[in-house]
């Protein structure tokens, strides 16, 4: 089984950050890590932040498993330009992350699980794969018959998070556009990314 389906609480109180920004977060009642030894302060290596860095990124993204995220970081490597920026970009562009950007799921994991069940159309194809890479000027929409999934609808009517400027969304017609690709400072992380750190963790 994938290590991408334990609780998304448990891995905000293993990093001790509140990665999605949610109200219900338990970082919110307490920021210590889980467990007895939980309390205890520790000074981290710089191995230890680079770690910590790219546990983050990966686990923001509904929890990426470490192969497919390598790749990520590989293709990224090979393009022209900072590194760092290349793979938020390319992270960014994942399916999932563009469905979750435009507000049709509250959650990365929901967002996945709503393209999984064949229930979002890119450029009016029905398309079932979170890790498709969207190009500049797809349009994405919820399928028809979803259209009035409670799950979705509360999602875009949360007030819990805006909507980038990097995408385009008409939130009545469940419809929108990917501009194109941000930079670092266009994503609205509800926590520092240091995906710098990440390309040192790689770079070792």
């Amino acid at each position: 089984m994938s290590k991408r389906l334990e609780s998304k609480y448990k891995i905000d109180r293993r990093l001790g950050v509140n990665l999605w920004g949610r109200a219900k977060s338990p970082v919110n009642r307490r920021e210590y890590g889980p467990g007895q030894h939980g309390q205890r302060r520790k000074k981290p290596s710089d191995f230890g932040l680079q770690l910590m860095a790219k546990q983050k990124l990966k686990g923001y993204y509904a929890n990426i498993g470490e192969r497919q995220f390598r790749r990520i970081y590989q293709e990224a490597v090979r393009r022209r330009g900072d590194t760092g920026e290349n793979l938020i970009q390319l992270l960014e562009r994942r399916l999932d992350a563009v469905v979750y950007r435009m507000k049709f799921a509250p959650t990365p994991f929901a967002a996945r699980q709503i393209i999984n069940h064949g229930h979002i159309l890119v450029n009016g194809k029905r398309l079932n794969i979170a890790s498709y890479r969207v190009k500049d000027g797809d349009t994405i929409e919820v399928r028809q018959k979803a259209k009035q999934f409670a799950i979705i609808l509360e999602s875009v009517a949360s007030g819990e998070r805006d909507i980038p400027e990097y995408v385009q969304v008409d939130t009545g017609a469940l419809k929108g556009t990917f501009v194109r690709a941000p930079n670092l400072a266009d994503v609205p992380y509800p926590v520092t990314m240091e995906p710098n750190l990440v390309v040192e963790y790689y770079s070792r």
